[in-house]
């Protein structure tokens, strides 16, 4: 450990091999995974939970107090996981007494200015451009990715493998697969270019287009839709994916693609 200018509080739990550089502060309460760099000038404060292999950059502040005027000081924690990096003056908030924790998985890359809010759950290996804003009470699937300046509101979910285009604005429900763009937010195809970079086969991904084909394409409300791709399309882990995403939804999901 390497904090010649450093302050670390004697309750942090620190990793032999975490490196620390000067004028960072570390607060009680605190855990970090080995083999994680901690940048100059970075604030990680009281339960914070940062996994192995991290690196986080100069002017980060991770765990403060959630901008929630019913929180009262309850004792709870933000979670980064293994091998996620967390550039310039990114902002992440504790959790409230709604989930008791902030959630980042592994492998994930949070570019700078990023501010995440309490009680959000992030799944692995998502990527948010810069200035991405997560409001409180959010949850993000695997391999999500936020173009720059992408704004989600509060209680939104948005699913595995999403792409949302830079300068979004997400009001409602994401569905796994897809890409969202326009304003307000709609559905403008599948993430092909993402799903066959993870290993998707063609068949794979003809599949999950005819699933959108016939939820945004063929004039179905939504309930329509989920009857039809229920009993004419074959039970697979996609399929079921995107059918429990959709009855789970709180907001609902973003409407269908449209031409103005």
């Amino acid at each position: 450990m390497n904090q010649p200018l450093a302050y670390v509080h004697p309750g942090a739990k620190i990793a032999k091999n975490v490196v620390i550089e000067p004028f960072t502060t570390i607060h009680n309460n605190v855990v970090i995974g080995e083999g994680t760099w901690i940048g100059s000038n970075v604030t990680i404060m009281e339960g914070a939970r940062i996994g192995k292999n991290c690196s986080i950059f100069p002017g980060a502040v991770i765990s403060a107090v959630p901008q929630d005027k019913k929180f009262n000081d309850e004792d709870t924690i933000t979670e980064i996981g293994d091998n996620t990096t967390i550039r310039e003056c990114v902002t992440i908030n504790r959790g409230t007494t709604d989930r008791m924790k902030t959630k980042i998985g592994k492998n994930c890359w949070i570019m700078a200015y990023c501010h995440i809010a309490h009680d959000c759950i992030v799944g692995d290996n998502c990527i948010f451009s810069n200035n991405s804003t997560l409001a409180g009470h959010i949850n993000v699937g695997d391999y999500v990715v936020l173009a720059g300046m992408a704004a989600v509101n509060q209680f939104c979910s948005i699913g595995n493998h999403a792409f949302v285009t830079g300068g979004s604005l997400v009001r409602k429900d994401v569905p796994p697969f897809v890409k969202a763009a326009r304003e307000p937010l709609s559905y403008v195809g599948i993430n092909s270019i993402g799903l066959r970079r993870r290993g998707f086969s063609t068949e794979k991904i003809r599949e999950v287009q005819n699933i959108y084909r016939i939820l945004y394409q063929q004039n179905y409300n939504n309930s329509q839709a989920v009857a039809i791709i229920e009993a004419e399309m074959e039970a697979t882990t996609e399929r079921d994916e995107v059918l429990e995403f959709i009855k789970n939804s709180q907001r609902g999901i973003m409407k269908g693609y449209f031409s103005n």
